[in-house]
């Protein structure tokens, strides 16, 4: 065999067609860039556009004595707005209205939430009203404010207080100035560890001149009532349950005593009528 003579071939350089491929996987790379901007927009607009412009939705927080169906039609009139229009102010006045609630804290969260935390009156004590004809418990705060009883509060144990001059006014009013001091000292004393109303059924304001009053406590079981002066405190409760057992043992069928000026008076159910009381 002969030997190839390599020397008439020519060099040559082979260069692969990448340029079609490089083409198409930009274009590829492009389209699915587009695609994405588009689904992430589609996510932007049907997660956060769309809900901002629908009805807000409302959530409560705190509610004891009033269920949400109350307080969701206590806020109807602006509970059709989205959350751009939604003001927390206008939810808070109508909120206000409410007797039992005492205040309302309102957090909005986009794109259609609004949480409405609310804190409910605690009652210290009780009273009745005039509602037209007919005569209504109310519980008042340590504010002095009246407002209805609820089912969260309708098993404690409160003191009645009767003759506070709150006939015809409207739950949400405040009773008068003057009886807030006793509003105050009943607070005080049912905040201590021991339920020294549980063994009273009512107190009684008898008014004297000069805008002044004493009160007349009526223990539950017993029908002596007793005459004390409108500083009301555990150590004159405590002295009550003292004297009433003293008395109670030594005379029979007394009808009150006196304890406004540091000495015990009492009297019998022959005359049921102190003569320095005014009872």
């Amino acid at each position: 065999m002969s030997d190839i003579n390599f020397a008439n071939f020519e060099e040559y350089e082979v260069t692969p067609k990448t340029h079609k491929t490089d083409s198409k996987t930009v274009a590829i790379k492009v389209i699915l860039c587009v695609l994405c901007v588009l689904l992430f927009s589609e996510a932007i607009i049907y997660l956060f556009i769309m809900p901002c412009l629908g009805p807000v939705k409302i959530f409560w927080r705190g509610l004891n004595g009033y269920t949400e169906r109350e307080m969701n039609s206590v806020v109807a009139p602006i509970s059709k707005k989205n959350w751009i229009n939604f003001s927390a102010g206008d939810a808070r006045s109508l909120v206000a209205t409410v007797p039992g609630i005492e205040d309302v804290q309102i957090v909005k969260r986009f794109p259609d939430r609004v949480y409405l935390s609310v804190t409910e009156r605690k009652p210290v004590a009780m009273t009745t009203v005039m509602q037209g004809r007919r005569t209504v418990s109310v519980q008042i705060d340590k504010n002095g404010i009246l407002f209805p009883p609820s089912n969260a509060t309708e098993n404690l144990s409160l003191p009645l207080i009767s003759g506070i001059p709150v006939e015809n006014i409207p739950e949400g009013m405040r009773i008068p100035a003057k009886y807030h001091g006793l509003v105050d000292q009943i607070s005080n004393i049912r905040e201590m560890t021991q339920n020294y109303f549980a063994g009273i059924s009512e107190i009684h304001v008898v008014p004297k001149e000069y805008g002044n009053y004493e009160l007349v406590l009526y223990p539950l079981h017993s029908q002596t009532k007793v005459l004390v002066d409108r500083q009301l405190s555990e150590k004159t409760l405590q002295y009550m349950m003292v004297m009433l057992d003293v008395v109670n043992t030594l005379e029979k069928d007394v009808s009150l005593i006196d304890l406004r000026y540091g000495s015990v008076i009492y009297s019998r159910h022959l005359s049921d009528r102190h003569t320095d009381g005014g009872v």
